[in-house]
């Protein structure tokens, strides 16, 4: 038998997949790249926006289109969980939905549907597994060999924030935090796989710890981390930080272990009061400014990424000037944005004032316009200096002058950039290093999002950078 899985959202979503791939393999079910040569079709879905729900649905439904007898067909992951309902009336040719907590279950879940089916393939009902397993995350996630270097690790599920516009906490629950000694166990894992960058991640990492009472937990899980890991790790990288949860030890921790990528991305969403109040988000901007002052003593050299709602109700032309004179005096590294979108059963979606879609528009426009030039000069004073990339793949550079030639280009990400979500070093004129080495280069170039570099050495290296 064999699985053909398909992946949307965010790398909490990765990280599931991976241990729904190992369970299936464990029960000598094989993967196939190719969706027709398939028994089993799943699709771990995002069910985060609307937009997102809309991108499942139609995925589930192209599967469908070209599902052939035998074949059956999972949903699974966020989407099922909170709308499971929509997604058997939207996609009637789904035939089981597995929930976020329920990946561990996936076995038994293939084997129930194919256990029912009839003459023509169709199970004679549909199965559902959702809500809590029956055992509890104090194993380790079991995880494939690492590809390319960098790999997610996820510390908790759920979420204990009030946020108004976030759907997450209806189908994810309360914070839950894994054990340490099961995150470290896998950490362990995944560089004894191939890992040499750990990137951690769950819907708020600096709570961890505190559904057993123990809320600042994160430092001694990251120290954890660093010391029992190998020398093949080199960064572990922290994800989804809270504003008034980056402690004083969090940030001793990311200042004195080597391991640790002198990077942070915390989340705002908003940088004026009152947006935030509505929000139901911390509001006292004074504590953001006192995070970063002290990140930025200890670590002179730390890249802080930050995302944004732009024309959530009720943002006034006041509030969003209070925005970007917050963007302005902070300078962040790194900026993500995104217009307010209204996720039903949420408290923002009743909210009055809505702001015109032309307006959220015009005002992201304005906030990426005023932080490409903040973004440039953070990345201008990288240039010559001397950084360890994690090489990423390679490319092609087209010459400018219109005759067709082309020039190799290795792209890698040093300390300062997050997989997915952030920029690149470009080294020109270079090929054949494998993705998931590291190479030191001198940073020659610069731009608004990537940065330009060349080899100092013909060789990778593997010496640790601190940072």
């Amino acid at each position: 038998m064999k699985y053909h899985l398909i992946t949307l959202g965010c790398p909490k979503n990765e990280v599931d997949s991976d241990g729904m791939e190992m369970t299936l393999r464990a029960a000598n079910i094989q993967a196939t790249a190719d969706a027709d040569d398939a028994d089993v079709l799943i699709v771990n879905t995002c069910g985060f926006l609307e937009a997102a729900k809309d991108e499942s649905i139609g995925v589930l439904n192209e599967l469908a289109s070209a599902k052939r007898g035998h074949q059956i067909l999972v949903a699974a992951g966020c989407l099922a969980q909170r709308n499971g309902d929509e997604i058997l009336q939207r996609a009637p040719l789904v035939d089981g939905l597995l929930g976020t907590r329920r990946w561990m279950d996936v076995v038994e879940l293939v084997q129930r549907i194919r256990g029912q089916q009839g003459a023509n393939g169709r199970p004679m009902q549909r199965y559902s597994l959702l809500g809590d397993p029956d055992v509890d995350f104090a194993l380790a996630t079991p995880r494939p060999p690492v590809v390319g270097g960098s790999a997610y690790i996820k510390i908790a599920d759920g979420c204990n924030a009030p946020c108004a516009f976030c759907t997450i906490p209806s189908f994810k629950g309360k914070l839950r935090s894994r054990p340490l000694e099961a995150v470290v166990d896998e950490a362990i894992a995944l560089v004894n796989g191939g890992a040499k960058e750990l990137v951690v991640v769950a819907q708020d990492t600096t709570d961890y710890g505190r559904d057993w009472g123990e809320p600042n937990s994160l430092p001694r899980l990251l120290s954890a981390i660093c010391n029992r890991t190998g020398d093949a790790l080199q960064w572990v990288r922290l994800m989804y930080a809270y504003p008034g949860h980056v402690s004083d030890e969090l940030i001793e921790v990311m200042a004195t272990q080597p391991k640790m990528a002198h990077y942070l991305d915390m989340p705002l969403q908003h940088g004026d009061p009152q947006t935030l109040r509505r929000m139901r988000r911390p509001s006292r901007v004074e504590m953001v400014y006192e995070h970063m002052e002290k990140l930025r003593a200890a670590m002179p050299d730390i890249a802080l990424r930050t995302t944004f709602i732009v024309g959530y109700p009720g943002e006034t032309e006041a509030e969003f000037q209070g925005l970007l004179d917050f963007v302005e005096e902070i300078e962040f590294d790194k900026v993500g944005a995104f217009p307010f979108s209204p996720e039903p059963g949420t408290p923002a979606a009743l909210l009055s004032e809505p702001v015109p879609d032309e307006v959220k528009e015009e005002r992201f426009a304005r906030l990426m316009e005023l932080q490409q030039p903040i973004s440039l000069r953070r990345n201008q004073a990288q240039v010559g200096k001397k950084l360890s990339i994690l090489v990423e793949g390679e490319g092609e550079m087209v010459a400018e002058d219109g005759r067709g030639q082309s020039t190799p280009l290795l792209m890698g990400r040093s300390y300062r950039d997050a997989p997915e979500v952030d920029g690149l070093v470009l080294v020109p004129g270079i090929s054949g290093v494998p993705a998931g080495e590291f190479m030191e280069v001198h940073i020659n170039g610069a731009m608004e999002y990537d940065l330009v570099g060349e080899p100092l050495l013909a060789t990778t290296f593997s010496s640790r950078r601190v940072g």
